[in-house]
């Protein structure tokens, strides 16, 4: 739980993910900790993350909520790191597909998402999952689901 206020802050100086409440990120520290992972730097201070869950009416998929890189960190395929690690964990309890969502104009995401489907010569779909319009705010884009599989 004591990483839940450093990954707050990645995810808010990030400029592109959704800002949670700190206590969200408080939360999912405790309740999804063996489906999310931290890394640090040589200071042992979290420096990105990977957070995800699985799927309760699909057992067999990670969902992956979000993935960020301190700026300072970036380029170095340390997302790309996190996420393989994660996925190649929760593999031992049955996982096979991952799903995620990305805004069609976050390309940094849909890079990420692209290259590790074909490390792992899985297929990619994409679909509108939430249109724009479902938003309270009017404003968000939509949101669209990626879903890859089978992981080996």
């Amino acid at each position: 739980m004591e990483d839940g206020a450093a990954i707050w802050r990645i995810a808010r100086d990030s400029e592109v993910l959704d800002l949670n409440s700190s206590y969200s990120y408080l939360l999912w520290c405790r309740d999804f900790a063996a489906t999310s992972l931290v890394a640090r730097g040589a200071d042992g201070e979290p420096i990105a993350f990977v957070t995800g869950y699985i799927r309760p009416q699909r057992p067999q998929t990670l969902v992956v909520w979000q993935v960020a890189v301190d700026h300072a960190h970036r380029g170095r395929g340390l997302a790309g790191v996190l996420l393989d690690a994660l996925t190649t964990r929760v593999a031992g309890q049955g996982v096979h597909t991952v799903e995620t969502t990305i805004t069609p104009d976050n390309t940094a995401s849909d890079r990420l998402f692209t290259s590790y489907a074909e490390r792992r010569g899985a297929s990619l779909e994409r679909e509108v999952l939430f249109d724009g319009g479902l938003f309270p705010e009017g404003t968000h884009e939509p949101e669209v689901l990626y879903r890859i599989g089978p992981i080996a």
